[in-house]
């Protein structure tokens, strides 16, 4: 699958793949000097590229798991969506979950991209759902082991 990616500043790196069958690709800082997230904050990182993702597809954003658990850095919204008709430029929330300052330098990879295929509905208002076993139990309702 070929995605057109457009490059919106000189320094931005393309996505890229770490491995031949990573599900992953990376996505590095796009910053003109580094930046240093305190604990507990929240700054936009451009990625610096727009990309054109194709009809039926989307793009989730997720956390690197070395910058995860080994410095507290990860997408402060869990895990982003991009729909296939945004074109804007590309940018990832990271937070500093730690107790400690940490500096994402120019060019650092920060987030991976997954593109998967999906799936829409036709939401149907209904007075009347079918039975299953679990019925309305919610967390942890199905129990721990």
């Amino acid at each position: 699958m070929n995605i057109k990616v457009k490059k919106l500043h000189p320094n931005a790196k393309m996505p890229f793949y770490g491995t031949e069958f990573s599900a992953g690709a990376d996505l590095c800082a796009c910053l003109d000097e580094p930046v240093t997230l305190q604990p507990n904050e929240t700054r936009m990182i451009s990625i610096g590229i727009a990309v054109e993702l194709p009809v039926g597809y989307a793009g989730l954003i997720f956390a690197r798991s070395g910058l995860a658990s080994r410095r507290d850095l990860a997408p402060a919204n869990k895990v982003g969506v991009v729909d296939c008709d945004y074109r804007g430029e590309w940018f990832v929330p990271m937070h500093n979950h730690g107790l400690e300052p940490q500096t994402i330098e120019p060019g650092e990879r920060i987030a991976q991209l997954v593109i998967t295929p999906y799936l829409t509905a036709k939401f149907v208002e209904n007075e009347n759902l079918s039975e299953t076993v679990r019925g309305s139990g919610g967390f942890g309702s199905t129990g721990v082991k």
